[in-house]
Formats: C-alpha cells, sequence, structure tokens
C-alpha cells in the first residue's frame, strides 16, 4: 500500500507518525493509498522551511514571482487531464466534472498573474501642506490552507497561487480523504521554478490541524469545509491572534416562480442538486415552489431524477457518482429515512446502495412537503438529496430561505425583472443566481456566504484574496 509523504523544502519526506488513515476510491472501495497522520513536529518542521523560504521569496519583485506562476499556468494546462484523472480516481465524481474542476483552478491561477497590478497601493500628494501619503502592501510571512475533500483541485489552487504570488510562505493541508491531487500540484509548481520551502504540503487530520492553528510562526490561515469544523477553525486561529477566513456549510434555495421557463429551470436544478453526488457547498438542495406551478414542478423534477444515470465517474453519461466514504453515504440515508416518515419521498434513491455494492453509491431521493421544521431542511446534508418546500408567493418563499442558518448561495427562476430585483435585494445569500443554476463566480469575483456559511471578512479569489495575504504600510512622507 503507498504510504504518502509531506512535501518538504521542496522534497518528499516521511511523516514521523505511524498513523495513518485509508484513501478510497469511492466509485469501487478499494484502498488506494495510505494518508500519513502528522504530528505536530511535522508540521513545525514544514514551518521552518517555510520561513527559511520566506526570507528570501518576500524580496523577490511580484513581477518576477508572477513569471513563475505562469510557468505553473502551463504546466498545469499541459497536464489538466491527468490531474482530472486523478480528481475522478480519489473523489469519484464524473471525469467531465473533474475536468470543470481542474479548470476553474485554472481560471484562478490565471487571474492570480494579475497580482502586480492588484498589489499596487495608493497616494496622494498633498494631505497636508507638504505631506504626501502612501500606502503600500507587503507579503504577511508563513500562511497555511486547510482545504476540502470534495474539491482537492480547485480550492488548493485558488489558494496557491494568490498566497505565492503575493510573496508569502505557504503551509497547505489537504484533506487526508483526497490528498493526491493537491499533493501533485504542489510538486508540480516546484517542477516549474518555485523555489523549495515556498509552498509545503502536510498531510493529516486534526493533529495537524491543532499544530496549524496554534504555531506562533503561522500568521493566517484560510480553511474551508463544514461548518462545526470551520467554527472551531475560526475561533482558534483567531485565539492564537491569527488572521483567518473559513469558508463553511450551506442550503442553498432555488425558488421557481410562476413564470419561469421550467424545461431549463428544472434540467438546471437537477444537475446543480445532483451531479457530484450533491457534495459541493454550491449545490442546490431546497426547491421553493411558488404558487400553482408547484405540482408540476415536482412533477418535472420526479420525471428527471429517475432518468439520472447512477455510476462510475468515468462512465460514460453519468450523472450521479458515489459519495466521499460509506460512513458518509449511511448518514445522508438516514436523514432521508428519517425525513420519509413526514415527507413524500417522490423519488427513492436508497435502492442504489443494494445495485451498487461495490462502491458508496446512493439515488437521487427527492422530497415533496418538507418545511423548515424538518432536519432534512435545516441541515446540510452534503449529499444527492433534494427537498421541495411549497409557498404561496415570492415574499413568503423568501421569507422560507432566509430562515435557514446558512447564507452561502440562493437562487430565483423567473422571466421578472421586478421579482428579479426584489429578490436580490431581499435574499439573504452571499452568491446570488438569477436563472443560473450554479452562481459560482468566476475568478475575479468574490466567493464567500453570510451567516453560518462563513467566518471572516474578505472572500475566496482575486482582490479578496489580495487583501486576505497582504498587510499595508502608510508612509507619510515631508521634505524640508
Amino acid at each position: 500500500m503507498r504510504r504518502l509523504q509531506n512535501y518538504v523544502d521542496g522534497r518528499w519526506v516521511d511523516v514521523q507518525c505511524e498513523g495513518a488513515v485509508p484513501v478510497y476510491n469511492p466509485a469501487t472501495g478499494e484502498v488506494i493509498a495510505e494518508t500519513p497522520l502528522s504530528t505536530h513536529a511535522d508540521v513545525a518542521r514544514a514551518v521552518e522551511g517555510a520561513k527559511r523560504a520566506f526570507a528570501s521569496w518576500s524580496r523577490v519583485p511580484v513581477v518576477k514571482r508572477a513569471r513563475v506562476v505562469f510557468d505553473f499556468l502551463a504546466t498545469l494546462k499541459a497536464e489538466r487531464d491527468h490531474i482530472a484523472r486523478m480528481i475522478t480516481t480519489e473523489h469519484g465524481k464524473s471525469y467531465a466534472d473533474a475536468q470543470a474542476e481542474v479548470d476553474r483552478g485554472i481560471e484562478g491561477i490565471e487571474h492570480a498573474l494579475s497580482a502586480p497590478t492588484l498589489m499596487m497601493g495608493e497616494s496622494l500628494a498633498e494631505v497636508s501642506e507638504g505631506l504626501e501619503q502612501t500606502y503600500y502592501r507587503y507579503p504577511l510571512g508563513v500562511v497555511a490552507s486547510i482545504t476540502p475533500f470534495n474539491f482537492p483541485a480547485m480550492i488548493p489552487l485558488w489558494v496557491m497561487g494568490w498566497a505565492v504570488v503575493t510573496g508569502n510562505a505557504l503551509i497547505l493541508k489537504p484533506s487526508e480523504q483526497t490528498p493526491t491531487t493537491t499533493l501533485r500540484l504542489v510538486e508540480m509548481f516546484h517542477e516549474a521554478g518555485l523555489p523549495p520551502g515556498v509552498l509545503q504540503a502536510v498531510n493529516g487530520g486534526k493533529e495537524a490541524v491543532d499544530a496549524i492553528l496554534s504555531h506562533p510562526d503561522i500568521v493566517a490561515v484560510n480553511f474551508t469545509g463544514s461548518t462545526k469544523t470551520a467554527a472551531y477553525v475560526y475561533e482558534t486561529a483567531a485565539r492564537h491572534h491569527k488572521r483567518v477566513q473559513a469558508f463553511a456549510g450551506a442550503k442553498n434555495h432555488a425558488i421557481v416562480l410562476e413564470d419561469a421557463v421550467l424545461e431549463p429551470t428544472v434540467d438546471g436544478i437537477l444537475r446543480a442538486a445532483f451531479h457530484n453526488g450533491g457534495q459541493r457547498c454550491m449545490a442546490t438542495s431546497v426547491v421553493v415552489a411558488v404558487g400553482s406551478i408547484a405540482d408540476e414542478v415536482v412533477e418535472r423534477l420526479a420525471e428527471g431524477a429517475r432518468r439520472m444515470k447512477i455510476g462510475h465517474g468515468f462512465e460514460e453519461g453519468v450523472d450521479v457518482t458515489p459519495l466521499i466514504r460509506r460512513e458518509h453515504r449511511d448518514r445522508v440515508r438516514a436523514y432521508v429515512d428519517e425525513a420519509a416518515m413526514s415527507a413524500r419521498l417522490v423519488v427513492d434513491g436508497r435502492p442504489a446502495i443494494e445495485e451498487h455494492p461495490e462502491g458508496f453509491y446512493l439515488g437521487p431521493c427527492l422530497l415533496d412537503g418538507v418545511t423548515p421544521e424538518m432536519r432534512v431542511w435545516q441541515e446540510e446534508l452534503f449529499g444527492p438529496v433534494l427537498s421541495v418546500v411549497r409557498a404561496r408567493d415570492l415574499d413568503e418563499a423568501i421569507a422560507i430561505a432566509n430562515r435557514s442558518r446558512y447564507a452561502n448561495g440562493a437562487i430565483l427562476y423567473t422571466q421578472s425583472g421586478k421579482a428579479a430585483q426584489v429578490f436580490r435585494d431581499r435574499i439573504d445569500a452571499g452568491m446570488v443566481g438569477i436563472n443560473v443554476n450554479v452562481p459560482l463566480p468566476v475568478a475575479f469575483f468574490p466567493f464567500g456566504g453570510h451567516k453560518d456559511s462563513f467566518y471572516g471578512v474578505t472572500g475566496e479569489n482575486g482582490k479578496e484574496l489580495v487583501q486576505f495575504f497582504t498587510r499595508k504600510k502608510v508612509v507619510s512622507t515631508r521634505w524640508f
């Protein structure tokens, strides 16, 4: 069994602890590798190397840092399909979804090439008589990112490009469930010319996370994962006086008005709910069907869900792929079991468990008559489960969505500009779509939600990450 290593000072090194967790192929249940569980000592070793690297890398002109990122971009594009195959193998998502994930990561790296412009400060010649003031941006130092299992390429690429190009040294801890893709990206960055130590990769679980959160030489932490863990990361990192941003869970609502064009609306909802096994924070998990259109919406969703193909990510035309682990699949099923006692289970995906015993499968599940009092509405399931809530009008639909503790994404399907404006202004969500199935911002717009979907100030991507990964100095100058 292949035991993974940490990437420290430009080379692979063994983890000191013997403990490890298996990495599965979710489509087959096969163990394909072991993730070692790094200790505080392993993290400290990586931090020491990062500190040494930062001393010189931070003084490299930003234009030259951007050239290294440009060379990495070329390598990344050349290996795009290989990286996608790695994602499908260790995560289980379809090969087409994996290719799209790499493409979104490439977008982030491309935008990081604009760092020389986005890192510019500002100045004013005469703030007072004979006095000018200017602010400049400088890198922070050693920073860390803890990335999730569901996007082992896109999210690390978003973060590593900006952390590195702004002059920091980055400690990256990939998910212990899907580490091989992320580790390969780290290695590729160094093959493209990144100096040793600027980008370190440390495998592990909670001990590695705690070591990152408490290490005095790590000055900022970026995190993406569940709300419970995000809250822990935010509170712990802040208690250790670190700058922190923690992207958390979601319960994204799609409101369908009576004037919606149903064919593309239903098709888009089905893909947003069930592709990737529903394992993404931008997945649609609740449909609020408004007024007289509700019955037809449910009927069309049911017809489409029953047609969706369940299978291995490398199968042609597959729609619903396996969940990441058997334990997670069983947890999602338990929510469906409970909800079916109160709501109407229109489409039952549970038979897929027996029909596909080789992997961690659950078919599309569609529930009608769900109410905000049910756990299936309240909690993030991260699985192929779509709940339908019924509302009288747009006002009630918005009120239902805004009751959620989460506020990541929300979508409105309508042909009314007035309704769209009302929805845009009143919905409590960080990313809003109007007839857009997955309102994921492109690389130069910020990513992030509100309420229990995000803890921090600056979002992900572009200018927001430039702000997060740099500090400002304001210089006041007078000449006599």
